[in-house]
């Protein structure tokens, strides 16, 4: 048996934790690029999403290297994401790929039947506190994983080099990828952490970034080939971003069904959207809907959701968003992403954004400065 998964951002570092623990031999699919998605859009329907297509395209790659055993996690509710392993194999199988498709999910949200998937992906040579141990180490650098974007997140519109941030990320990623324990995790973050701040000595500490939130699906959040890089491009352009999901939080609420919170919990959000939407619309539509609400409560400079075409969870939440928008003053722009979407055209539409933030900000200082004024004459 040689594993296969879809890419999503750096989940890749999480997976290869996990089964590189079991010794179980896996085979990582190339980072997404134009080729993985134009082999998945040919494959499949023309009407699914982006994930979708991208997924195909990493199995199909995966095949050319050996693999015969995709694993996913599975999903419920309305988004199509919960039919994801079913249908990808049924298309793999017309196509001539011979794939066995093991599902993660808590069947009737029993945590059993998510055991007992583990258990066959990890064969009888693994005990259960071996595959216990294994998840547990899998999850903690997932954390520290988060933890480093952040980091990155609020570094990159403060270097002087635009590529100085991305270096940075790069190499702790990488070591990140090697650590082979707990100790070398932690030491990680730190290294990262140290680095920050030799790079940020003697800058202007006074210059405050608009701050910007990203809602929206969590794989086109999470995969950079997805949103065409929009947390760079934003970073690059002095924008200090704030993501609103990330991966050990939504594998800590959905996978792990709230044992563990991971970075960054999406469960507050659920109270934050309650006013708008106060029920489960299937993937992270509601989710969607409260952080933003809790961006624009927070004193965030704007918003902006990024979503595949025809997500009806996101298409809910986008429905919404102009209603938070209005409440609270603060811009929120969607994007939506298929395999048309240019970097250019996002690109364009970024920097005109970020103008439109900046002069909003100047008019907001320039009424509270009078205001002030004001007063003070009185």
């Amino acid at each position: 048996m040689k594993l296969t998964y879809p890419h999503m951002g750096n989940a890749w570092i999480v997976i290869q934790a996990l089964f590189n623990s079991l010794d179980i031999d896996i085979v990582t699919p190339p980072y997404n690029s134009k080729r993985t998605l134009n082999i998945g859009t040919k494959l499949a329907p023309e009407s699914v999403c982006l994930p979708f297509k991208l997924n195909l395209g990493n199995y199909v790659e995966a095949a050319e290297q050996g693999a015969d055993t995709i694993v996913i996690t599975g999903g419920i509710g309305p988004c199509r994401f919960g039919y994801y392993g079913e249908l990808q194999g049924q298309i793999l199988q017309d196509a001539g790929y011979d794939y066995d498709v093991v599902i993660l999910e808590p069947p009737d949200g029993s945590l059993l039947g998510l055991a007992s998937r583990i258990k066959y992906l990890a064969g009888k040579k693994n005990s259960w506190p071996k595959i216990i141990s294994a998840i547990r180490f899998a999850y903690y650098k997932s954390v520290a994983c988060d933890r480093i974007e952040d980091l990155i997140h609020g570094f990159r519109p403060k270097v002087k080099e635009p590529g100085q941030a991305d270096q940075l990320y790069d190499h702790g990623r990488q070591k990140l990828a090697n650590a082979m324990s707990y100790k070398e995790i932690d030491e990680t973050v730190r290294w990262v952490q140290t680095k920050i701040r030799e790079y940020q000595a003697g800058l202007d500490t006074t210059i405050k970034p608009l701050k910007v939130g990203i809602i929206g699906e969590i794989y086109t959040v999470l995969d950079p080939f997805s949103s065409v890089e929009v947390e760079q491009q934003l970073g690059n352009l002095g924008v200090h971003v704030d993501r609103s999901i990330y991966l050990s939080g939504w594998v800590g609420q959905h996978v792990f069904q709230g044992l563990a919170q991971g970075y960054r919990s999406i469960k507050p959000y659920h109270r934050s959207a309650k006013k708008y939407l106060s029920h489960f619309v299937g993937g992270h539509g509601q989710e969607s809907v409260g952080a933003a609400v809790k961006y624009a409560q927070e004193g965030f400079d704007g918003v902006i959701q990024i979503l595949p075409l025809t997500c009806m969870p996101e298409i809910v939440a986008a429905s919404i968003l102009p209603r938070v928008q209005e409440d609270y003053k603060i811009p929120i722009m969607t994007l939506t992403m298929d395999e048309h979407t240019g970097r250019a055209g996002v690109q364009t539409r970024l920097e005109a954004f970020v103008d439109l933030l900046e002069r909003s900000r100047q008019s907001k200082e320039q009424l509270t400065r009078e205001d002030v004024l004001g007063f003070a004459g009185s």
